[in-house]
């Protein structure tokens, strides 16, 4: 159970940087795969700067969308380059 629902919290995380990030669209499996990489790149940030969003759903949600939005610009950096 609680793989689905780090699905779908990494799903609601990228889906959202990829709404707050206007760059190439990945679509839904790349939106939960970057969600799903954002969530503990967002933790190890927001950490390093000493803050905390908050637990539960809503603080996962919101850390993984600050960490897909920062993979989103990475990708479009590197994708721009080539």
């Amino acid at each position: 159970m609680e793989i689905v629902i780090s699905l779908l919290i990494g799903a609601v995380a990228g889906w959202l940087g990829s709404v707050i990030y206007k760059g190439s669209g990945l679509g839904l499996p790349g939106n939960i795969i970057v969600g799903l990489i954002g969530g503990p790149v967002g933790y190890w940030i927001l950490g390093k700067l000493g803050i905390a969003l908050g637990g539960g759903w809503l603080g996962a949600i919101l850390t993984g969308t600050i960490g897909a939005i920062i993979i989103l610009f990475l990708i479009n950096l590197i994708i721009r380059k080539k």
